[in-house]
């Protein structure tokens, strides 16, 4: 069947972005894969590019395009060669959404020309050792003196954390109340040079290798007040708002990993000779391809329906932990059965299938965990 997501400007794109990772990513990726994480150049580069722009508004330096095509394209990408572009999700999927809805024209400002250059990479803190996915349990402090924020805490599992300029940190501002645990806390977008910051760990992950993720701990950090985003006490309220958007590119990555794997599948299998003959002639090999492509095809449908509810402002909570939920889950299946036919060698990771399989596992777990997207999806359909 034929695509109808992307035009000709797309695919347009499309092209300058593969044309980019051949020249600027491949070569060197076995360098940033050994290193746990990709270089400050990268991001910059890509900034020249004019990637990190896309969605901003023109007033502050980028092209004004309100579409999440163009990331889901850097992300297919990326998958296609066999690479991760470190936090580039996060910078753009993640971050961007909360500055653009909740800034100020003196954030705005700014912050978005280092974030359209890549000069100023953004994260965001949510997550504590031990809290987890219970977020309104955060212990990290923010505690108003004068025109500063005082900031004390830490947080774990911090993608981008290593090489952020400029962190997106959920803290307590105040008490919860005892009718409302979501109450008290804030966001504050703080500089990562501030004295009493500090990146603990880099945390060794068994995929995503390139994506530096890290603890973070802060003492006594003076945060000016006017680096404060949206309104004290109801940042909680805010994080539940860009929940869609973040699932919907977590699905499109799943879907594209999958798109790759079968790909490096089918040329493996043409190549690949056993007992005199190519491993794609045996029956058996015919049978999980087909079998692989038929899924890719319900993940592709899926994926191109989300991105086209999510451009038109249409795209539920409930539609996006659905998408989340199948494609993570069919991406899953897909590239194990895509591993197996690389025999000895899938499990090498100098072959990119190897580390599609470990750096897909992620997907079934950031973002909300698959059991809590059958408890999102199940609520509605129960009522």
């Amino acid at each position: 069947m034929r695509r109808t997501l992307y035009n000709e400007d797309h695919e347009s794109y499309r092209q300058t972005i593969r044309r980019f990772i051949e020249a600027e990513v491949v070569p060197h990726y076995p360098d940033w894969f050994e290193a746990g994480q990709v270089p400050t150049e990268l991001y910059t580069k890509l900034g020249e590019l004019g990637v990190w722009g896309i969605e901003v508004p023109e007033e502050y330096g980028g092209a004004g395009i309100d579409s999440f095509k163009y990331s889901a394209i850097l992300t297919e990408e990326a998958c296609r060669a066999g690479v991760n572009l470190g936090a580039a999700g996060v910078h753009t999927e993640l971050c961007l959404p909360y500055l653009l809805k909740l800034g100020t024209e003196e954030q705005l400002q700014r912050w978005m020309p280092g974030f359209v250059s890549g000069e100023t990479m953004f994260a965001i803190a949510m997550t504590e050792p031990g809290t987890g996915s219970d977020l309104a349990g955060m212990r990290t402090t923010a505690v108003r003196d004068g025109d500063h924020y005082v900031l004390n805490g830490a947080k774990t599992f911090i993608t981008g954390g290593v090489l952020a300029g400029r962190v997106i940190v959920c803290a307590r501002t105040a008490p919860p109340r005892e009718d409302d645990r979501r109450f008290g806390i804030s966001l504050l977008v703080v500089d990562t040079s501030l004295p009493g910051w500090e990146v603990g760990r880099k945390l060794d992950k068994i995929g995503l290798k390139v994506s530096d993720t890290a603890e973070l701990s802060f003492t006594d950090v003076r945060v000016p007040a006017e680096d404060l985003l949206g309104e004290e006490n109801m940042g909680f309220s805010y994080l539940g708002q860009n929940l869609p958007q973040e699932r919907l590119g977590i699905a499109v990555g799943a879907y594209a990993q999958a798109a790759a794997a079968l790909r490096f599948a089918v040329d493996y299998t043409k190549q690949r000779e056993v007992f005199g003959q190519p491993v794609a002639a045996f029956q058996n090999t015919k049978f999980e391809l087909a079998a692989c492509k038929a899924e890719l095809d319900a993940c592709q449908a899926v994926v191109d329906r989300a991105i086209e509810a999510h451009d038109a402002g249409e795209l539920t909570a409930v539609e996006a932990a659905s998408a989340k939920l199948f494609c993570t889950e069919t991406a899953n299946r897909i590239i194990d059965r895509c591993l197996q036919l690389h025999g000895g060698y899938g499990y090498i990771n100098e072959y990119p299938i190897a580390r599609l399989y470990a750096d897909n596992r992620v997907t079934r777990i950031y973002g909300g965990t698959s059991e809590v997207m059958k408890m999102i999806i199940a609520k509605d359909v129960l009522g």
